[in-house]
């Protein structure tokens, strides 16, 4: 089984590491894969616009340095830890009204895509190049920040699109999703060192990147609660009795 973490933000967007920083503290921490997602945000969109001036955006001239950035990380990644790293993005459509608000995570991709079309579309271009995408946070996170809550009103509309729904984002276990039959995965969404106490995603694959997204498409996962006060020796598995989740009682170290 290969730990991950499917959904991190870096300093190309609104994280408070680096690149290099990330992949050293997963990589320090035995996790198997990881995906750097920094947003993108709409360019069209007033809100988008702001976020690119702000820098908490990738810009189609800053992503051929970020894809660059983590390939070169993904070699070293492997080298010293024997750890994947995917690359990706979370296409960012804010708008004044939550209910109207998506983010969708994309893992396995290269080329740059822009958030502004609709989510539609965009989940076709997704599919049409091999990558992966997530329907991000798509509940109340619990948190003190604006909600995404398109995805989730339209899930019926979008159940066979996505290749999973975010079952548990940072330390809270979305139980609208899990009492779901859509696929799931369990991601941090971090951005900052604290956020990493938080449930993660095991995946029954081995350890390459076509591998891991396969397993991830046809649901050979698992989901555990990664305690931080315990990192990098153990982490902790919560289990959920809302079908069709099977989380397996035990208690892992590492």
């Amino acid at each position: 089984m290969v730990l991950g973490d499917f959904h991190l933000h870096s300093t190309f967007s609104d994280g408070k590491l680096s690149i290099p920083q990330i992949v050293d503290f997963y990589g320090e921490r035995g996790f198997g894969a990881i995906a750097i997602t920094d947003h993108i945000s709409e360019e069209a969109h007033l809100i988008g616009k702001t976020a690119r001036y702000l820098g908490k955006s990738l810009t189609r001239e800053s992503f051929p340095i970020y894809i660059e950035t983590i390939k070169a990380e993904a070699e070293r990644a492997w080298a010293q830890y024997k750890m994947i790293v995917l690359p990706g993005m979370e296409l960012t459509k804010i708008a004044i009204r939550e209910k109207h608000s998506a983010h969708v995570v994309v893992v396995g991709a290269e080329l740059y895509m822009s958030a502004d079309a609709p989510v539609e579309e965009l989940l076709k271009s997704v599919r049409s190049i091999g990558a992966i995408s997530i329907a991000a946070h798509p509940v109340d996170t619990k948190k003190r920040e604006r909600q995404t809550h398109y995805l989730w009103n339209h899930r019926d509309e979008f159940q066979d699109d996505f290749d999973a729904w975010e079952v548990a984002s940072g330390p809270y276990l979305f139980d609208e999703v899990a009492q779901t039959k859509l696929p799931k995965i369990a991601n941090s969404d971090l951005h900052a060192p604290s956020q990493m106490r938080s449930w993660k995603t095991l995946v029954d694959a081995e350890l390459n990147p076509e591998a891991i997204l396969e397993a991830i498409r046809k649901q050979r996962v698992d989901f555990k609660f990664y305690d931080y006060e315990h990192a990098p020796t153990r982490f902790l598995q919560k289990i959920c009795e809302a079908p069709p989740l099977a989380f397996r009682e035990s208690f892992l170290e590492f």
